[in-house]
């Protein structure tokens, strides 16, 4: 993927194309041949900045320091099916592994749900 002066310039040689061409040409393909087009234009704006003599606002997703995706706000709901869904992110941050078993405890005055972690010799 090309940044500052070599983006701006391949860019440049390729402003009659369609922008999908563009962001292809610079290289922002993923492994999976997807566009990455929030990465090109990041980077683009990065470039056109630098070349301009701007100072951005620093960026936790940052195209140098990489984008961490979606973060756990930890808030979910009851989906229409019953189910209430405990996403990666926070079985990860408790540091759970596959595989692990819990007894589930409800405290009704309260609405928390505890999680136990079951012994290995426990029924």
């Amino acid at each position: 993927m090309l940044v500052g002066k070599e983006l701006l310039d391949k860019a440049r040689s390729l402003s009659n194309r369609p922008e999908d061409d563009i962001a292809r040409g610079c290289g922002y393909v993923g492994p999976s041949g997807r566009l990455l087009k929030k990465s090109f234009y990041r980077a683009l704006v990065e470039a056109k900045a630098a070349a301009q003599g701007w100072q951005l606002p620093k960026s936790s997703s940052s195209s140098s320091g990489g984008s961490r995706g979606r973060q756990a706000d930890f808030r979910t709901r009851v989906h229409g099916n019953g189910n209430l869904l405990i996403g990666h992110a926070y079985t990860r941050r408790l540091g759970l592994e596959p595989g692990q078993e819990f007894k589930i405890e409800l405290q009704r005055d309260s609405g928390m749900i505890v999680l136990q972690q079951m012994d290995q010799d426990q029924p």
